[in-house]
């Protein structure tokens, strides 16, 4: 039988004790719930001063400050070009060596340097009114000649030392603060919180500038460079305005040209200029691009083969000339010749006059075989060209490789940068299969070409408009001979005359090789085997219709010499 505990048997004292307990826990919850209750009522009300407040002449950009502060007053006033380069123009460079700043815009290249107030604009002498100058490591530069070039605007704020800065084409949107009274001031805080400390005390109509929405609060930011948040409700939005952007120049040479389809046609020069009589008729082409020019030492001197009369033959009908300038494909030459403003310059004033001498139309760059460091110095040659050549209304294009992981070929090549500047820019879809390829294979088969094109316009952003695609008007013929059971390969460039000769000599007759999407022919000549991936009307036919697709630009070939008749009555349908 279970045994019954008797409730008289229970001590008094330990209900009492169980029953004081509850009450404790009872009241402590109660002021925890009090507490809580508290602390989304009421706002913290401690003001706290941000760092920057230690910077003497603090920097602000779209309400966040810089990590460097700014130089000198007023008119004097500088900004560092960490700052410039972080926020206003990343393309802004700094040459050690000759403490020169090379400033580049689409209009105009400026080199100044520090200590100095001659400079130079689009390489004509200009005085500065204040000099640049390095304090403890860092180039600063006067924030008139910023204004000038950027069109940037600024206010400065005595009291605190605060610079904001407004960069072209920012809007700015105005507000006044409402609410709160002059005993009761609208509070700026550090977060948009209540719980946040105050940075600043507002007054009703205080002009502040509108930076971001955040839910119910706003960031905003005081004439005097305080930033914070403010609830929505404590915000009356006035009125906006833009910061002007900077005027730009019409681009003559793209007015001139009038955005017609390109069919360019190159001219290799060697030893002897071609003679115009010997040329005939290029039916559909309206660009010719002689390989005149190249860098011929390492102070950036050009060497000239320009012939005046190619230049009246082309006008005369109704071509314009676009002068190939090349860096004679020599590395080492390349590295000194780009390596300083300087010789940079020298290369460009020289082919500059050399466009004009000869009434030339454009220019085109072809850099090739170039070592990887030397890209960005690559791509500063031609943002400091594009000004100079744009005021003298020159059409400027460049030659790239398609993208791979060659170092010399292709890697050095930032064309999504360069595709910005140029007006033009020709992919040079050949060689998948080179002079010295260990397999045989066709120059540019059709899938390669078009893999090659969609990678620019989509990997490096290439605009279809400015890209060309460059076509071969030669292939190869490959010899594959056995011994000692290995196979050597060999290969020898032909044009696409020479092609249809060796069709006709061997009696062969052409098959469509699908994985490359030419005509393909093999045969053998002394047990040798030699194959051919054909160049002809059909394969050029198919890159003319690719680059319609894709709404390219147009069309170069390479090179003149190499092609037959038939080319150019293929090619010359890209300008319908």
């Amino acid at each position: 039988m279970r045994n019954r505990v008797n409730p008289q048997s229970i001590r008094p004292g330990r209900r009492r004790r169980k029953s004081r307990a509850g009450k404790l826990l009872s009241i402590v919850s109660i002021a925890l719930i009090a507490l809580a209750v508290l602390y989304f009522i009421i706002p913290n009300w401690q003001h706290t001063q941000p760092d920057w407040r230690s910077m003497k002449k603090p920097i602000f950009i779209q309400g966040e400050v810089m990590k460097y502060s700014a130089a000198g007053a007023g008119d004097s006033l500088k900004l560092p070009l960490p700052v410039i380069q972080q926020e206003i123009d990343p393309n802004i460079r700094y040459e050690k060596k000759t403490e020169s700043v090379i400033i580049t815009t689409s209009k105009e290249l400026v080199h100044v340097k520090i200590d100095h107030k001659d400079a130079k604009l689009n390489n004509k002498p200009i005085k500065l009114l204040f000099a640049p100058v390095t304090v403890d490591g860092i180039q600063y530069l006067p924030i008139s000649l910023l204004k000038q070039v950027y069109g940037i605007e600024w206010t400065e704020d005595k009291s605190t030392g605060a610079v904001l800065v407004l960069k072209a084409g920012e809007e700015i949107q105005s507000a006044k603060v409402t609410g709160g009274s002059s005993t009761d001031p609208v509070s700026l805080r550090a977060e948009d919180s209540i719980h946040s400390p105050i940075l600043q005390d507002m007054t009703p109509g205080t002009v502040v500038r509108v930076i971001r929405k955040v839910g119910d609060w706003t960031f905003i930011q005081m004439n005097n460079g305080y930033s914070g948040y403010v609830p929505k409700k404590n915000l009356t939005l006035t009125d906006t305005r833009k910061v002007p952007r900077v005027k730009e120049i019409p681009n003559r040479a793209r007015q001139k040209w009038n955005s017609k389809k390109v069919n360019l046609a190159w001219e290799a020069v060697y030893q002897k200029p071609p003679d115009p009589g010997t040329i005939g008729n290029l039916p559909g082409v309206n660009v010719v691009s002689p390989t005149w020019f190249q860098i011929m030492d390492e102070s950036g001197n050009v060497q000239s083969k320009a012939d005046e009369l190619y230049v009246k033959w082309a006008h005369d009908n109704k071509m314009q000339v676009w002068a190939l300038f090349s860096n004679a494909f020599d590395p080492d030459r390349t590295t000194k010749a780009l390596s300083t403003f300087e010789n940079r310059l020298r290369s460009i004033v020289q082919i500059l006059h050399y466009a004009k001498l000869y009434q030339l139309d454009g220019i085109n760059i072809d850099f090739e075989n170039v070592y990887t460091k030397d890209g960005d110095n690559v791509t500063q040659f031609v943002r400091e060209l594009m000004p100079l050549a744009k005021e003298q209304g020159l059409v400027i294009s460049i030659d790239v490789t398609p993208k791979s992981n060659s170092e010399m070929w292709s890697v050095f090549l930032d064309r999504k940068a360069l595709s910005q500047m140029v007006d033009y820019m020709m992919l040079m879809a050949y060689d998948e299969h080179w002079a010295a390829s260990p397999v045989a294979g066709s120059v540019a088969s059709l899938p390669w070409t078009r893999t090659a094109v969609n990678r620019l316009l989509e990997e490096d952003e290439v605009p279809a408009g400015k890209l060309i695609l460059s076509v071969p008007l030669y292939t190869r013929v490959w010899s594959e001979e056995t011994k000692n059971g290995k196979t050597s390969v060999s290969s020898k460039a032909i044009g696409m005359k020479k092609a249809q000769d060796i069709v006709k000599q061997f009696n062969l007759t052409p098959t469509l090789d699908e994985a490359s999407g030419q005509n393909y022919v093999e045969y053998r000549e002394n047990g040798i085997l030699k194959k051919i991936w054909l160049e002809d009307a059909f394969s050029l036919r198919q890159r003319v219709e690719l680059a319609a697709e894709l709404n390219l630009a147009g069309v170069a070939s390479w090179t003149r010499g190499f092609a037959s008749p038939e080319a150019w009555q293929v090619l010359k349908k890209i300008v319908k």
